[in-house]
């Protein structure tokens, strides 16, 4: 698979400077974790879940978490599980490419339970989504977890979810945070990205943010995020892949732009067109969350509706300034420090101080791609919907 692997080859070469690279759920850990992108969330009671996936595979979604936790009511567990195991089946079944699956169970037993029914068909299995994790709560996930990968004799990925109170009350923020970074480093292997809970954070002081505010306008929500990076997202070896929230909003109907957006992959400069009609669809606020996220050391976004997919894919590549400032930083030459100018003349490359951010930008530059000088969000988010 590979991100706008849906899009015609011919649209993608008028797109990209630098195409994304095709990777599978055997791709080394790094490259998967810059990877996950939009991870769509569907309820694992979804009778239908094989169709959904295979249909949003065909979209360009290429991470799904199957949910077996807070999406669903306490007395659909069972119920859920058994359509997991029979939707699965039926995946394997069909064969051809998916999205990189992991299952968001609700407690560690789950996780080997579910792997010995999947049976042959745990092959398509990324992972699991582990939620409200802590030092307590997350180590028994973790064996779970490690067992799970024996019994199966494949690779298997966590992803905890940081939510729970104890790490959004601040007298007992620090402590949580410092265990959690212990209980994550020693099982450094096994963890593909840590995941953010907005929506329980807010729920534990009774808040939800509006569609034209960002999780970072929601000021006690804003602080979580800063300290969970400063401890957890480090860009000196220690740190992980952090996620972005989820954006809880999604009026906007991917069919009232299907006409004009099948014209022309660059919409035959109706720009500003859609432009307008995002922002007029209470998508302002998911583009500029988008660009918080990254700003503040995120990668990725956990996304509830498909319409979220194209826009956080669509951000997430790197512009042409973006690829060539990172690639004058890291130039052999360049080793030795000193300050260069941007080949845009519009900025200063300090070769010591950004190289971490130019050497993120060209992890993200693989998995994404790299735009073409003309194209920006718009083209590429105009030729991800028009397939």
């Amino acid at each position: 698979m590979r991100h706008f692997g849906h899009i015609a080859p011919s649209v993608r070469g008028d797109l990209f400077f630098q195409q994304p690279c095709a990777f599978d759920a055997d791709a080394p850990a790094r490259v998967l974790s810059a990877a996950l992108g939009a991870t769509l969330y569907s309820p694992a009671t979804r009778p239908a879940l094989a169709d959904d996936v295979i249909k949003q595979a065909g979209r360009g979604v290429v991470s799904m978490v199957l949910c077996l936790e807070d999406s669903i009511d306490d007395s659909e567990v069972a119920g859920a599980e058994e359509n997991l195991v029979g939707q699965f089946a039926a995946l394997d079944a069909r064969g051809g490419e998916l999205p990189l699956l992991f299952i968001r169970v609700r407690e560690p037993h789950q996780i080997t339970d579910l792997v010995r029914r999947l049976g042959d068909s745990a092959r398509l299995l990324s992972g699991f989504v582990l939620p409200k994790f802590t030092q307590e709560r997350g180590v028994p996930f973790m064996e779970a977890l490690t067992k799970a990968e024996s019994d199966g004799g494949r690779r298997l990925f966590a992803m905890p979810v940081l939510e729970s109170p104890e790490l959004l009350h601040l007298e007992t923020r620090q402590e949580v945070l410092q265990k959690i970074a212990a209980t994550v480093d020693s099982y450094r292997d096994r963890v593909l990205a840590l995941r953010l809970g907005v929506t329980d954070f807010c729920s534990a002081y009774g808040l939800r943010r509006p569609p034209d505010m960002t999780a970072y306008d929601v000021r006690i929500v804003g602080d979580v995020i800063a300290d969970v990076v400063n401890v957890l997202g480090r860009a000196d070896g220690t740190g992980f892949t952090i996620t972005g929230p989820v954006w809880e909003y999604f009026r906007l109907q991917e069919r009232m732009f299907k006409p004009q957006l099948r014209r022309s992959p660059f919409l035959e400069g109706r720009a500003e067109e859609l432009r307008t009609a995002l922002i007029e669809h209470d998508l302002d606020g998911l583009l500029r969350e988008i660009e918080l996220d990254r700003a503040n050391g995120l990668l990725g976004k956990t996304c509830i509706h498909p319409s979220h997919v194209a826009p956080v894919h669509a951000l997430s590549v790197v512009s042409h300034e973006e690829f060539s400032d990172a690639q004058d930083i890291l130039r052999p030459e360049s080793g030795g420090g000193g300050v260069l100018r941007s080949a845009y003349t519009n900025k200063m490359n300090e070769v010591k101080p950004h190289r971490a951010w130019a050497e993120r930008t060209l992890q993200r530059a693989e998995v994404f791609g790299v735009a073409r000088e003309d194209v920006g969000f718009v083209e590429l988010l105009a030729a991800s919907l028009a397939e």
